[in-house]
């Protein structure tokens, strides 16, 4: 899992609620296992027209956005069903870090386990974020785990809080298997005495 430490980005604003996993990744696209190839389909009824042509409304689908590798969501991101394919083509697109006032729980243990820095800050701040985003027309912004921070293009920093143990999972880029493997020791010594 790719470590998240300190990441400077784009940042594109997606002020809808109730965004669930259906809409970030169609069932029909979920036959695929694995990860890669599955951005392209990341809010495919959002970003395309049944032609397939892309819609040129859609945020991700312009310039400089379509290299974001942030968003700025609004409450409930995530909702719906527990797809972890939905993660998967996030971070396939090259989404690093969603931040909003809330998000689905399901949603947010997949993204822990996947390396997707999830940020909980107040509804009023989200929106202010999105517009200050648009304001500086998409200039980078950083995200700074170890610093809990986010630095904004105006030089603005705001601070968040994460829970410990997810915070030294991203920083450490520990998945599951990486997490049990750290006490492989322990665990052949305990086998050597069954």
């Amino acid at each position: 899992m790719q470590k998240f430490v300190r990441e400077t980005a784009i940042a594109a604003p997606l002020p809808l609620t109730n965004v669930d996993t259906d809409m970030i990744i169609p069932a029909q696209y979920m036959k695929a296992l694995t990860r890669s190839g599955l951005g392209k389909h990341l809010f495919q009824a959002l970003r395309y027209a049944e032609d397939g042509s892309e819609r040129s409304d859609f945020i991700l689908n312009r310039p400089p956005c379509r290299a974001a590798g942030f968003l700025i969501a609004d409450r409930n991101f995530g909702c719906g069903s527990s797809r972890e394919h939905a993660v998967w083509a996030l971070t396939d697109f090259g989404i690093r870090c969603i931040i909003a006032p809330s998000f689905g729980d399901i949603f947010a243990s997949n993204a822990r386990k996947n390396g997707l820095l999830l940020i909980r800050l107040a509804d009023d701040l989200c929106a202010r974020l999105r517009d200050a985003v648009a304001l500086a027309q998409y200039a980078p912004i950083e995200v700074d785990l170890a610093e809990q921070t986010i630095r904004l293009a105006s030089g603005e920093t705001i601070a968040f809080a994460i829970d410990i143990d997810d915070r030294r999972i991203l920083m450490e880029g520990l998945d599951d298997i990486s997490r049990t493997l750290r006490h492989a020791d322990a665990i052949a010594r305990f086998e050597a005495t069954g």
